[in-house]
């Protein structure tokens, strides 16, 4: 509220206040003025008095689209706007779901998809979930964040009523007769039909065909596991909820032991966004999702805070969270922020951050090219725009080809527009060297779209396949996170032009101030140390130039069972120092890389000034191979 205070000397008071009156009846009304306009520009709007109440058990969908429509009716240019959710539970279900055709980066392009909650051509837009939780039923891609800029989202809960993961526990383990005997998770439905065990859900069946084994008390993955082999078929049930699987042989599946059992089906993530610009995403947990937890592409300026996929606690009876991937970002540029996060239990990496390479199909002339997504999972959306700087690489060796080139003209030629389009015409602004044409493999990267990171005082744990995956040419900073059981590489910088076609080398890399607690217990993709510069390069030998550059890995901490510490390999310039090494006997060393320090092709590498708490010689094990 206003408050005045008049500060009058006793001589000449009233004819002071008379003097002053109009300025400060001026100044009341100005002050009154700028309050209802700061209020008109930060509008607040209470979900519930638009009908979106929590625990009904009824679906939110149309409520939420209706109250969003009303909403957005309201707002006047260039102010700001504040929804509100009640606390509580509320429910989504695909009856009454938007139907929409999007094409997601890294999921099975399945369309077209039922979406929970769409947030679409907002801006300065601030969405409070006071701890709401948003529950899905069925196969939903439960939030869309689309052309959105300005945009904050805070304190909510995403999860589904049936996740499309089984849980079970291993109840007997018979090694003489290839017998296992396991028990499903109280909320796992199943149906066995000729033997075959079927895991179903609100409108969906799977027969699991993959798992992963976790150890009951710590939920760590089972060592040297990987991916499991697991009995959903030759099953028996024994009685409700307790199945006899023959056939199916493991020594390691101990009673106790608690097995994931999945496909490998990701139609959607838990949280889409796409052509966003500044988004805050704080205190957002994903408990679960069938693909991704998070799927950021072509979007600009992401910070993540307390951005969570995680368990329910420490008392949360499930295991696992995504089906894939944490959190991943896909054609993104300006800053990503990801700070005091938790992932755990997902099925993935905690974060991957990448471009798409496209192929080369055909060579036009000089300047145009038709150009291709080539991977199954990545196609459909828009890749680049008119101004956009590219390069191209030749993929048998991952080398840069002629010299970077502009964009002045970009169409989809499969399809009328990007959306859905897997073939592009690209014109650009130079001629091309005269060695890029479709009788090679040469692929085309958007250099535009790449951005800088910062990943710092985040926990992964306990989840499979790897930590974190970093590829931009940008600044990157990794510091201050716990890597805890990840149960294969923590750290892995990629590129690949060959069969994931995700760019793109890295050139600026600090990682420091990380504890790495016991990673690659298990063998993945990518994992030849606790940190593997890895790009995917087939021919080796043949290529002259290097394809990361300026890493610098230093004062961090390393609690380790086995030998391999890092892996690197096209690299020019290298630091690691000042960094802790400590064994322990937690495990058996079993990983095939026997030396702590295996570079390939790496020149200008300094590796001192590190402490060891057993003998170590620089020259004998640090293995170099060009």
């Amino acid at each position: 509220m206003l408050n005045l205070t008049f500060n009058l000397h006793h001589t000449g008071r009233t004819f002071f206040f008379k003097k002053n009156y109009f300025g400060i009846m001026v100044f009341f009304w100005a002050v009154l003025f700028a309050q209802h306009t700061l209020l008109a520009q930060n509008s607040v709007y209470h979900l519930i008095d638009y009908g979106v109440k929590p625990n009904t058990g009824k679906s939110s969908c149309r409520a939420f689209a209706e109250a969003l429509a009303k909403i957005k009716a309201q707002k006047s240019r260039g102010n700001a706007q504040t929804i509100t959710f009640a606390p509580g539970r509320y429910d989504f279900f695909p009856e009454d779901a938007i139907v929409k055709e999007y094409y997601v980066s890294n999921h099975d392009q399945t369309n077209p998809k039922s979406i929970g909650l769409l947030i679409k051509d907002f801006s300065k837009l601030n969405i409070e979930g006071n701890g709401a939780e948003f529950i899905f039923h069925g196969r939903m891609l439960p939030i869309v964040l689309e052309d959105v800029q300005d945009l904050t989202v805070k304190n909510i809960q995403v999860d589904f009523e049936t996740p499309q993961i089984c849980q079970v526990e291993i109840l007997k383990n018979d090694t003489l007769t290839g017998t296992i005997t396991y028990q499903t998770a109280p909320w796992v439905k199943y149906e066995i039909r000729k033997g075959i065990f079927f895991h179903k859900g609100e409108g969906w069946e799977i027969s699991p065909s993959s798992g992963i084994a976790f150890e009951k008390t710590t939920k760590h993955l089972v060592f040297n596991s990987g991916d499991i082999r697991i009995g959903t078929k030759e099953v028996t049930e024994l009685r409700p909820g307790i199945i006899e699987a023959k056939n199916w042989r493991n020594k390691k599946l101990i009673p106790g032991t608690v097995v994931a059992m999945r496909s490998w089906e990701r139609p959607n993530p838990g949280i889409f966004v796409y052509h966003a610009k500044n988004l805050v995403l704080k205190n957002v947990n994903v408990h679960y999702s069938e693909g991704m937890g998070l799927l950021v592409q072509v979007s600009e300026n992401i910070k993540l805070d307390q951005f969570k996929v995680s368990l329910r606690g420490k008392d949360d009876p499930r295991y696992f969270t995504t089906q894939a991937d944490a959190t991943h970002f896909s054609g993104c540029k300006g800053k990503i922020t990801s700070i005091n996060g938790l992932y755990e239990g997902m099925m993935d990496d905690a974060i991957n951050i990448h471009g798409t390479y496209l192929k080369i199909i055909k060579r036009k002339n000089d300047f145009t090219f038709v150009a291709k997504y080539m991977h199954g999972q990545s196609f459909g959306f828009e890749w680049g725009r008119v101004g956009d700087k590219v390069k191209f690489i030749a993929a048998e060796t991952m080398e840069n080809i002629g010299h970077e080139n502009t964009i002045v003209e970009i169409k989809a030629v499969d399809k009328p527009s990007y959306n859905g389009a897997k073939e592009f015409e690209i014109k650009l602004k130079k001629p091309v060297d005269k060695a890029i044409n479709e009788a090679a493999a040469f692929g085309i990267e958007n250099m535009t779209w790449t951005p800088e990171v910062l990943f710092a005082n985040n926990t992964i744990r306990n989840n499979r396949a790897r930590g974190a995956l970093f590829s931009t040419p940008r600044r990157t900073i990794i510091e201050n996170n716990l890597f805890d059981h990840t149960s294969g590489s923590a750290i892995v910088l990629c590129g690949d032009s060959n069969g994931w076609f995700e760019t793109g080398a890295c050139t600026s890399v600090m990682i420091r101030n990380n504890r790495f607690i016991n990673s690659l217990t298990s063998l993945f993709q990518f994992t030849n140390a606790i940190i593997s510069i890895y790009p995917e390069i087939p021919n080796l030998k043949k290529q002259t130039k290097y394809f990361h550059s300026g890493i610098t890995i230093k004062d961090n901490y390393f609690e380790t069972f086995d030998h391999p510490i890092l892996y690197a390999k096209s690299v020019d310039g290298l630091s690691f120092t000042g960094n802790t090494i400590k064994h322990n006997q937690d495990y058996p060393a079993f990983h095939p890389n026997k030396n702590p320090f295996y570079l390939q092709k790496v020149r200008k590498f300094h590796i001192s000034g590190n402490h060891y708490d057993v003998k170590f010689d620089n020259t004998k094990d640090i293995k170099v191979n060009d």
